[in-house]
C-alpha cells in the first residue's frame, strides 16, 4: 500500500480541494440542490476523463518531443513549485463570473484538474506506474465528488479563514513536493550522465 499513499498525498496536495471549495461555492450559490449535484457530476467526471487522456497521451508525447521523464521532473517541478510561491505570496480572492458557472469549465477544468495535478499525474506515472496512479486518481476523486456534495455545510464549519489557512498549507506542502520533483530530476541526471562516462571510459 506504501506505492499508493505515495501516489496519492502529492496528487490530493496538487487538486487542492479544500482550497477551490470556497470558489466552488461561490459558482454555485444561486443553484438548487440538485442541479448544483448534477453540475459537480459533470465537473468531476469531466476531470476524470481529461486526466486519463492526459496520462495516456503523456508519454507518447514525451517520446514524439525527445523529452525524457528526468527533464519533465524538473521542468514539472519547477512549474509546481511557481503555482505554489504564487498561492503563498500572490494568491487573490476570485471574484464570480456567472458567465464561466458550468460544470466543464471553469470546475472541471481547470479549478479540479488544473496545471499542478495534471503535471503531477505525469510525473506519478514514471515514479509509480500506471496502476497506482490511477488508483490514486479515481481515489482523489471520489474525495473531490464528496466534499464538493458538501460543499456548504463544509465551508461552513470551515469558515473563510480556515479554507484560507488550509489553502495556504497545502501550498507549502505542494512547493516541498516541488522540490523533491526537481531534486528527483537533476538526480536522475547525474547518475545517467555518471553512467555514460564510465560507459566511454570502459
Amino acid at each position: 500500500m506504501q506505492p499508493f499513499f505515495l501516489a496519492f498525498i502529492p496528487l490530493f496536495v496538487a487538486i487542492d480541494v479544500f482550497g477551490v471549495l470556497p470558489l466552488f461555492v461561490a459558482l454555485t450559490d444561486d443553484l438548487d440542490d440538485h442541479r448544483r449535484k448534477m453540475l459537480t457530476l459533470e465537473a468531476t467526471v469531466t476531470a476524470f476523463i481529461i486526466s486519463l487522456v492526459f496520462l495516456a497521451a503523456g508519454k507518447l508525447l514525451f517520446s514524439f518531443l525527445g523529452i525524457t521523464e528526468s527533464d519533465f521532473r524538473v521542468g514539472g517541478g519547477i512549474v509546481l513549485l511557481v503555482l505554489a510561491v504564487n498561492d503563498l505570496l500572490f494568491s487573490k480572492e476570485r471574484k464570480r463570473d456567472p458567465e464561466l458557472s458550468v460544470g466543464v469549465v471553469p470546475i472541471g477544468i481547470p479549478l479540479i484538474m488544473g496545471p499542478a495535478a495534471l503535471t503531477t499525474i505525469i510525473i506519478l506515472v514514471d515514479s509509480y506506474g500506471y496502476m497506482w496512479t490511477i488508483a490514486s486518481l479515481v481515489v482523489n476523486m471520489l474525495i473531490v465528488l464528496l466534499v464538493f456534495l458538501e460543499a456548504k455545510v463544509i465551508a461552513k464549519v470551515m469558515g473563510k479563514a480556515g479554507s484560507r489557512a488550509v489553502g495556504k498549507v497545502i501550498a507549502l506542502f505542494l512547493a516541498g513536493i516541488a522540490v523533491m520533483m526537481i531534486r528527483s530530476g537533476i538526480t536522475d541526471m547525474l547518475t545517467k550522465v555518471r553512467q555514460w562516462r564510465k560507459t566511454l571510459s570502459a
